[in-house]
């Protein structure tokens, strides 16, 4: 990553987070970037060079990520100078006593004392919590420490609570000991995942992104789409592909690609508030877009108890089909404002762009094919690291080779970047925690099936609207966990297939990003295509209504997933030529376009069809069917009638 790339994702953060980066200056900078490399090494270290006990792996990691959020992110917008304060440096007194008492002392409780916790302990797992929280805080906002705290405040005064949602009620020792002494709480599932297979993968992207690797995919997007029809809004949906399938954050990868695309867009004649969109839209698919799927894919399958190759394969067809209904999407505004391409002579050689820097590409292949090998995403991350270097030195392009510099670079990028997912993923696991001791998250996924009826696309619209609004300002993995922990049950509950509920609450967190009114995405795009923040943010919600249909599909159609005992390649070919038909017919009714301007009725034929498409069935797909063949019809009649009346009005 780039200085002024880092600098983006600075802006980035400090929209996506609380208080935002500080910008540190002299010696404090110099401290910032030791400790950042130093994390990162540790993670290598950790993970590929030694076999290291898991709570001292969690542990060490997260002390060194919390003194780097203290370091990085200042108390408040007041305190936002370069130099650290009372605050910071109470803060990382703080985190040192408590996170390194039990990091040096484990083994005395456990073992010595067999698990009997004194005062001391107590006091320390208590001050732990707190650093924790305001850590969260600073860097992720207030919604996440906030839920940790109402979840602590749920899990002790239970007994206060009415109906479904009372219980005992547990002791502060109890919770204390199973949130900090254990491994159901903070050092949890989403604790070793952030510090194992998606900090490597973090690395991976980070080195991929310092080579070079993001110039590489928009010149890619350029030379492939460029000469199309709206060819720059198609650009935008390649290169966000491409990036988002690596940095996993849609904010991030608007602040990266946008200043690319939507100045591009804008110079073929599409209006700022639909460039912003497409912007927004595309990049908020890099969250679904494997291998990394904004870290989320490493929880899931965690979650699941299934392999991380399982959720990228069951990812693919999904993504696709949520970047073709934004391809078909802008194709049809385009042929709407009768926009052009880009002429040929301002279009990079693809042979060109991959003789010099092709072999960047080889890394990303070495990654999914170890994956797909059956091998741990560990060691395909770092075998991906590896490749890297080894490309970047192989390339013609000199710019790209890995020096120590860029080396050091990439090390300092990846510990920054793992700043707010392990912090989430650390504060999440207290909100897990309490969901497993209470119930309550059994409790609620009956009462929500009961109160439905259970009615399966009725318990879908609730969990949609939960899954967006519990997701708003979230990042990527945080909003995940959110969405797994408190909605998937419903889903399971009523029936579901496991990995197509955790795909529909995920996939509807993601798309938070561009839904007003936090739409994060979308306004850190109109911020770049100087457009209104909530007509942008609305115009990418149209741009992507087809995309919220996908889940549903899911849901009712999990072959695509690759799920199901009867899966066969004819099955998933008539399931994805159904799922596009659909598509495309929701795309027209949204763009109420398609030889000329769609009327009500058309419109309302093709929504019926796309609704229709959603179930598999022979009736559902014939009636479906049928209601695009009548109003395709009816179109084609009308436009016909319309251009003859117009031919003989100017021949007269």
């Amino acid at each position: 990553m780039t200085s002024s790339n880092w600098d983006n994702d600075s802006q980035n953060l400090d929209t996506e987070a609380g208080a935002g980066n500080r910008e540190l200056t002299g010696i404090y900078l110099k401290i910032a970037t030791v400790l950042a490399v130093a994390i990162s090494a540790y993670a290598i270290y950790a993970n590929v060079l030694s076999n290291t006990q898991e709570f001292y792996r969690n542990t060490l990691f997260l002390i060194g990520i919390l003194m780097l959020g203290f370091i990085l992110f200042p108390f408040s917008k007041r305190h936002a100078t370069p130099k650290f304060n009372i605050w910071d440096y109470t803060f990382i007194f703080l985190t040192l006593v408590s996170y390194g008492y039990f990091f040096f002392f484990y083994y005395d409780l456990h073992v010595v004392r067999n698990s009997l916790p004194n005062t001391l302990d107590y006091t320390m797992a208590a001050i732990g919590i707190a650093v924790l929280f305001e850590a969260a805080r600073r860097t992720t906002g207030y919604f996440i420490p906030g839920l940790a705290t109402l979840a602590i405040i749920y899990a002790v005064f239970g007994q206060y609570f009415l109906g479904i949602f009372g219980h005992a009620g547990f002791s502060v020792q109890r919770l204390l000991y199973r949130l900090f002494m254990t491994s159901e709480g903070i050092f949890g599932i989403t604790l070793s995942t952030a510090s194992t297979a998606i900090i490597v993968f973090i690395l991976f992207g980070a080195f991929l992104s310092v080579s070079g690797a993001t110039s590489l995919f928009n010149d890619l997007a350029l030379a492939i789409a460029g000469t199309r029809r709206g060819g720059p809004a198609q650009v935008a949906v390649i290169s966000s592909a491409l990036t988002g399938s690596l940095s996993g954050s849609a904010v991030a990868n608007v602040a990266t690609t946008g200043t690319f695309t939507i100045p591009l867009m804008k110079a073929i004649g599409l209006s700022p508030r639909f460039a912003g969109a497409v912007e927004a839209a595309a990049s908020t698919g890099g969250m679904i877009m494997p291998p990394i799927m904004g870290a989320a894919a490493f929880i899931m399958a965690g979650f699941l108890g299934i392999s991380y190759t399982t959720i990228v394969i069951a990812a693919i067809i999904p993504a696709l089909l949520y970047y073709a209904a934004l391809i078909i999407a802008i194709d049809i505004e385009a042929k709407k404002q009768g926009l052009k391409g880009i002429s040929k002579e301002n279009i990079p050689q693809i042979k060109t762009v991959l003789k010099q820097r092709g072999l960047l590409l080889l890394p990303l292949m070495i990654v999914i094919g170890t994956l797909l090998m059956g091998k741990t995403p560990i060691y395909a991350g770092f075998l991906g690291i590896l490749s890297i270097i080894a490309a970047s030195w192989l390339s013609l392009d000199t710019t790209v080779r890995m020096t120590p510099k860029k080396v050091i670079t990439a090390l300092n990028d990846a510990a920054r970047s793992a700043i707010q997912v392990t912090l989430a993923c650390a504060a999440i696991g207290v909100i897990i925690c309490v969901v497993t001791m209470t119930g309550i998250g059994s409790t609620l996924a009956f009462n929500i099936v009961s109160l439905t009826g259970g009615i399966l696309w009725l318990i879908l619209l609730v969990v949609m609207v939960i899954c967006i609004i519990l997701s708003m300002g979230l990042p990527s993995t945080a909003l995940y966990i959110v969405v797994a922990v408190t909605a998937s049950p419903i889903l399971i509950q009523a029936g579901v297939n496991p990995l197509a509920a955790h795909f529909f609450v995920f996939w509807f967190g993601a798309l938070s990003n561009i839904t007003p009114p936090v739409a994060l995405a979308s306004y850190t795009a109109a911020s770049i295509a100087k457009s209104d923040p909530m007509q942008t943010s609305w115009t990418a919600v149209k741009l992507a209504l087809p995309g919220f249909l996908i889940p549903f599909i899911l849901v009712y159609n999990p072959i695509l997933l690759i799920q199901g005992n009867d899966i066969s390649a004819l099955s998933i070919i008539h399931m994805i030529i159904s799922a596009l038909i659909g598509i495309y017919a929701i795309s027209v009714a949204t763009s109420s376009f398609w030889i000329i301007r769609t009327n009500i009725v058309e419109n309302l034929l093709f929504i019926a069809a796309a609704i229709m498409l959603i179930k598999p069935g022979l009736i559902t797909d014939l009636t479906g069917l049928g209601l695009i063949v009548a109003g395709a019809a009816m179109h084609i009649t009308r436009s016909k009638r319309i251009t003859k009346a117009s031919s003989l009005s100017s021949t007269e």
